[in-house]
């Protein structure tokens, strides 16, 4: 009887060591421990109290196990692997504490920190030559694991991705090189698995139900296991909840959770690409009930702290089509310069940090706009309403209130809460139509405001001459716009202008986020910057390379400014080949993102830059209200790690700019489905090693002219002069070339479209549309809700 009691006090110890002290809470009392517990909370080793996080550890949990970094530290020490007993050993574990010392370990092996080798004995990854990355994917079936520790890619053959899927975290061993000369790798342990659940197509071999993934890095078809409730047909598309993960020897087994519908649905491709792309796009139940308790408009007693510009004519200058309003602004004469207001939704005042609507627009870190339907970052009560600066309402805001020189130098600023009134929602067309075009009908439409408008025009032509003067990089590029007809299929395809007015707006944004940068940084309140690096070295050298054959270099030594890259554009705006120099040029810049550490923004020429304009769809901005806030009263805003908010941040841009990408390709593919046979001309928009892509006139639709197609003859790749140079007859298809092209297949299942070469490459007539740039000023200004 006694032996039994004592077993069941030392399991009850077990359970409780290692566990989290609840806040709040002193030390465990010793009653209902064994004595063994007792024993150890009264007398701590020499061996546990040479831990260098012990004192972390002893506030976290009631009975403190040794620290990971610990282990690390007496393995590393060792020098050689150690079985779980030893190890124990060496770190004084007690018997009631092996359970869940085991645990421990157990979650550093899963966390890639330790690794257990085929004797069951403990080791340290690098002393293993273990490596730690991502994979990814490849449509036939090989991949690469993307590493940690940022060094080159290591291949992964078909023998090792059979086991593995995209996106899954894994341990490799270097087991040689490919035949190209790159390391491959062996696996050693999947880490982390990536997928749980899947969207793609239903197909049916042989009575056997399998999924065909719609990310074709997603190289394994999906087994689907027999039963179940839902029955879908052939063709449609689902989502499938893995049950079991690839293995040596078998493929993915899963079951369906969804039946979306048929593939040529209206809107289908959206809501494949939200699943595809992993996008949140319902709102959690404490986000609903936060926004059901919000009230439907600006109360008496959220006025208070804020500052009354209900009567100053401030407007929004927007697309026709947009629905939520960041931004209204309003501009005056002071002296010789410039007194400019710009109001911002103060989204901060009805969503609070760490509440589920902040938890949500964390999760979805920005909308996404698709065509024809946007996913918003916060529901359409505030989106749409509460926070969106509607005409002819009350509306909280942040202003910044700007003093600008006569020549554009800001002067001063200043930062406060204010209550606003819209005068007007007014769209670029409308203010061009006004300021530009001098149109009767529109300047007698806008003939109370057109002193205000007239002002921000002067202040626009001073904040131009500033910003060549700074010598920011402007890329003249082309963006489009579909319109649809009845049944959401495209109809038409046309360029989208920009005029003077989306400038203006851009130049006032641009202000308004300059200052908010400088106000934090004054202050050393931490910021989340958008940050722009400048280019590597390694493209910085192929630029210059590409440019010598033109007879043109660009200044700035190793470390070229914006200012070097302005001139050039200057230079060759008038050459016969100016796209393809601007398209070269524009390539060997960096992506822009998010970022704690300012390096500043090398394509707006800013030292500093933030982005508070448009807290109602970025995340970002919404922490640089909230960060300026707390400035102004004296405080420090701490949403946590900066940096890891900044690379989530950076991620949902990219992840919606790839999942609107694949929604734009599905619907192109549609239009141009019945247009199979047609001929049309069109510019090389980019070059690769198994062919061209072409972007044709007129519709801007891009498609695959293979290698194979372009004559009898071998075409060898050249990167740095973006060319494919036949070897026998020396012609070459080069970046922005002029060809006339055959449409010989579109693949809606795949997205693509594939070209036969008719003629070219041709004189050249026209310019190339080209997607905007990574720096393109337009990602500073509102972008149109479809």
């Amino acid at each position: 009887m006694a032996a039994h009691t004592g077993q069941r006090s030392r399991n009850t110890a077990a359970q409780t060591s290692g566990r989290p002290r609840p806040a709040g809470q002193g030390a465990a009392p010793t009653a209902g421990r064994s004595r063994a517990a007792r024993k150890t909370a009264a007398r701590v080793s020499a061996i546990r109290l040479a831990d260098p996080f012990h004192e972390r550890e002893a506030q976290k949990y009631e009975q403190p196990l040794p620290s990971r970094e610990y282990v690390l530290q007496v393995l590393a020490e060792r020098g050689v692997p150690m079985p779980f007993d030893e190890l124990a050993v060496a770190l004084d574990i007690q018997p009631f504490e092996r359970e869940h010392f085991d645990r421990r370990l157990r979650a550093m092996e899963r966390d890639g920190q330790v690794v257990r080798n085929r004797r069951d004995a403990y080791l340290l990854p690098d002393k293993a030559e273990l490596i730690k990355g991502r994979v990814e994917g490849h449509p036939d079936g090989f991949g690469f694991l993307r590493r940690d520790d940022g060094e080159p890619d290591i291949f992964l053959g078909p023998k090792e991705m059979r086991e593995l899927l995209h996106g899954d975290r894994i341990l490799v061993r270097i087991a040689g090189q490919d035949r190209r000369g790159r390391p491959e790798g062996r696996l050693v342990e999947v880490l982390e698995r990536a997928n749980s659940r899947v969207v793609g197509r239903i197909i049916s071999e042989h009575g056997v139900m399998i999924v065909v993934p719609e990310n074709r890095r997603l190289a394994q078809d999906i087994l689907i296991a027999p039963g179940g409730r839902k029955k879908p047909e052939p063709g449609q598309i689902v989502t499938v909840e893995l049950v079991e993960q690839p293995t040596k020897f078998a493929q993915p087994i899963g079951r369906i959770v969804e039946v979306l519908g048929n593939y040529a649905d209206p809107g289908m491709e959206i809501e494949i690409a939200l699943r595809k792309h992993d996008l949140p796009f319902e709102f959690s139940a404490e986000a609903k009930a936060e926004t059901r308790k919000l009230p439907a408009a600006v109360r008496k007693k959220d006025w208070a702290g804020r500052e009354d510009l209900t009567k100053l004519p401030l407007v929004t200058i927007d697309g026709e089509t947009a629905k939520d309003f960041d931004d209204a602004v309003y501009c005056e004469r002071q002296g010789k310069g410039y007194r400019l207001i710009v109001a911002i939704a103060d989204v901060s005042h009805y969503v609070d940090a760490g509440k589920g609507l902040d938890k949500d627009a964390f999760d979805r870190g920005n909308s996404v706009y698709f065509p024809r339907r946007v996913i918003p970052m916060l529901p359409e009560k505030l989106s749409n309403g509460l926070c969106s600066l509607n005409p002819q309402v009350e509306r909280l805001a942040m202003a910044a209130d700007i003093n600008l020189s006569a020549t554009g130098e800001i002067k001063s600023y200043r930062f406060y809460p204010a209550v606003i009134w819209s005068h007007a929602r007014l769209t670029y067309t409308q203010v061009a139509a006004a300021l530009y075009e001098r149109e009767g009908a529109a300047r007698k439409a806008l003939a109370g405001l057109l002193p205000q408008l007239e002002n921000l025009d002067k202040l626009f032509r001073v904040l131009l001459k500033a910003r060549a003067k700074r010598g920011a990089i402007d890329f003249e590029t082309t963006e489009t716009r579909m319109i649809f007809d009845d049944n959401g299929k495209i109809a038409q395809i046309v360029p989208e202008v920009r005029n003077d007015a989306h400038r203006l707006i851009e130049e006032c944004m641009l202000a308004a986020n300059v200052c908010a940068s400088d106000f934090l940084a004054k202050r050393e309140h931490p910021a989340l910057y958008r940050i722009h690096d400048s280019p590597s070295e390694d493209k910085l050298g192929k630029l210059r390379e590409f440019l010598k054959e033109f007879g043109l270099g660009i200044g700035g030594g190793d470390e070229p400014r914006a200012r070097d890259y302005a001139m050039l554009l200057e230079q060759i705006k008038d050459r016969p080949d100016a796209q393809l120099l601007q398209t070269v040029m524009l390539r060997s810049l960096k992506q822009a993102m998010y970022s704690p550490d300012n390096v500043g923004h090398f394509g707006l020429a800013y030292e500093a830059y933030t982005h508070f304009t448009s807290p109602i769809r970025r995340y970002p901005d919404l922490l640089i209200h909230r960060g300026i806030k707390a400035a102004l009263a004296g405080e420090q805003y701490r949403p946590g790690d900066w940096e890891q908010i900044g690379l989530h941040c950076s991620m949902t841009e990219r992840r919606a700019d790839e999942a609107t990408r694949d929604v734009v390709a599905f619907l192109k593919c549609y239009f141009m489905q019945d247009r199979v046979g047609e001929t049309f001309t069109g510019s090389v928009s980019s070059v690769v090693p198994f062919g061209l892509f072409v972007a044709l006139d007129d519709i801007f639709i891009e498609g695959l002219l293979h290698i194979s197609d372009l004559g009898s003859d071998y075409f060898h790749y050249d990167e740095t002069r973006h060319a494919l140079l036949g070897e026998r007859t020396g012609k070459q298809f080069r970046l922005s070339d002029r060809v006339k092209v055959q449409l010989v297949r579109v693949d809606m299942a795949t997205n693509k479209i594939d070209f036969r070469l008719m003629e070219g490459p041709l004189p050249a007539e026209r310019p190339a549309a080209e997607p905007a740039g990574p720096v393109e000023a337009a990602e500073e200004a509102q972008a149109p809700a479809p």
